[in-house]
């Protein structure tokens, strides 16, 4: 039998969702309205376009800014699959108001990665990030009251220097994976005054009003 007319690999983002899914994301939404998350209004809407759903990536859509009601379980109708950054013989800079996902995965192949958080959108109390490090360097810059955990990073003839710790009552960073020949640093702005003038190292400056 000729394969040419059969469909490549399908993202599990594009698959078909049945009835019973959408019900089950219907159910969800209703415990969202108990929970005051959502108006009766946003519900009303929600529920119109899960009905709707064809694919899971459609049906997500209802769920994404919803914390804790997201099946992360792959293959589920409602997991969200991580950001993915790259930096290969290059340079990426993340910086100013950005949106956060809660989990990314960061490839870095003899690059510089840099990604400041303190002026970024972050909609959730944790954010995961998996490092996949050789050669280079990645900087993350975290909010002041944030906290990092770097615990689950493998270092092989490289480094990872954590200024941050685990203390924190802000956002939690999670950093895991793996890092060779490279190296991999977490820290927080620190800040000097002159007069109405705050110079931040990283370099940023910014005047009293």
């Amino acid at each position: 039998m000729s394969t040419e007319n059969l469909p490549g690999p399908i993202s599990p983002r594009d698959l078909r969702v049945s009835d019973a899914e959408r019900e089950h994301v219907v159910g969800v939404l209703q415990k969202a309205i108990g929970h005051g998350m959502l108006s009766l209004d946003e519900f009303t809407v929600r529920t119109d376009i899960a009905l709707a759903a064809k694919t899971r990536a459609e049906l997500n859509t209802v769920l994404v800014d919803l914390p804790g009601v997201i099946n992360r379980e792959p293959g589920s109708p409602t997991a969200v699959p991580p950001m993915e950054f790259r930096a290969v013989m290059s340079s990426l800079k993340r910086e100013g108001p950005w949106i956060v996902p809660r989990e990314m995965t960061v490839h870095n192949r003899m690059g510089s990665s840099e990604f400041d958080f303190t002026e970024a959108e972050i909609g959730h109390r944790e954010v995961q990030v998996k490092l996949d490090v050789a050669g280079g360097s990645v900087e993350l810059l975290v909010p002041e009251n944030a906290s990092c955990d770097t615990d689950g990073v493998t270092a092989v003839a490289g480094s990872v220097e954590n200024k941050v710790g685990k203390g924190g009552s802000g956002v939690r960073f999670v950093v895991t994976g793996s890092v060779r020949a490279g190296s991999v640093t977490i820290r927080r702005p620190s800040y000097v005054r002159i007069g109405s003038l705050t110079v931040r190292r990283p370099w940023k400056l910014s005047w009293d009003t």
